[in-house]
């Protein structure tokens, strides 16, 4: 007779991009965070994580260091030590596939030299580099991610930026494009107790910012949709139902070919209990 499978744990908690999962597709949700199923690696994720690693090293450097010819110094060994980290990463580029790695790196260092004709990091010095932050709404549950960059100012004023190695959305998706830096001003307001005066997303691939003021108003709507967004989730948990939901972001899904709404079959899901609290 097989012995059940043990139930599968899951944390309380959301980070932006779980939440967007889920507000886009319930079924990728699940598929990324209930069954943890790979993804390879792409291009354009790992440019955006190396020249991340960069900025965040460039600033360690002293003050008058801090040139776009430093940052091309560091990127062959950040490019080294995520190679070694991540196994899909070391298999993005074949040793038959060295001109298309040379043209990509070339293709990072043009997001550079875009992101210093933005601003100087010279006259920079943030408070804290992808930094973890979190808090608990209510016992058990937690919201929290890792921000790329928190500025404070001498008055306490904060600025939370966020860097993006591609383009700047249309208006229509400006909305969308600051959900995530909603939600961390709303962690930073309820760890910090000050609102943050500024949310600056700033896209490499055309020199574009994207700024906004956050008001009190604007958090408590935004913890108000985040609750009941978790809300949903576990009723989807509670139900066992996960539903896929098509959209144009369905081209760029890893899973399309698990995915009922395009014929496939999702693996069964496992029996579900939560994660005892750490």
């Amino acid at each position: 007779m097989t012995e059940a499978a043990p139930p599968l744990t899951y944390r309380r908690s959301l980070s932006p991009s779980r939440a967007g999962d889920f507000q886009n597709c319930p079924l990728l949700y699940r598929f990324r965070t209930i069954d943890r199923l790979p993804e390879p690696a792409s291009p354009a994720m790992v440019r955006g994580t190396l020249v991340h690693a960069v900025l965040e090293d460039l600033f360690a450097e002293p003050a008058p260091a801090r040139t776009l010819d430093r940052a091309v110094e560091l990127l062959p060994s950040e490019w080294e030590q995520l190679r070694q980290s991540d196994p899909r990463t070391a298999e993005l580029f074949t040793a038959e596939q060295a001109a298309d790695e040379t043209a990509w790196l070339a293709s990072a260092v043009d997001l550079l030299r875009t992101y210093f004709t933005m601003e100087d990091p010279r006259y920079l010095e943030p408070a804290a580099r992808e930094e973890r932050v979190t808090y608990q709404p209510e016992p058990g549950l937690s919201f929290g991610g890792i921000v790329d960059r928190i500025d404070v100012a001498p008055d306490g004023r904060i600025r939370v930026v966020d860097y993006k190695g591609g383009r700047s959305p249309s208006p229509s998706f400006e909305g969308k494009a600051m959900f995530q830096m909603r939600f961390y001003a709303l962690v930073i307001w309820r760890t910090r107790g000050v609102i943050p005066t500024l949310l600056q997303l700033m896209y490499f691939g055309d020199g574009q910012f994207l700024r906004y003021e956050p008001t009190e108003s604007d958090l408590l709507h935004t913890e108000a949709k985040l609750l009941a967004l978790w809300a949903a989730i576990e009723r989807a948990i509670e139900l066992r139902d996960f539903p896929p939901r098509k959209s144009g972001l369905c081209t760029f899904c890893a899973h399309q070919s698990l995915c009922p709404a395009w014929g496939g079959t999702p693996p069964e899901l496992p029996l579900l209990q939560v994660a005892s609290p750490s």
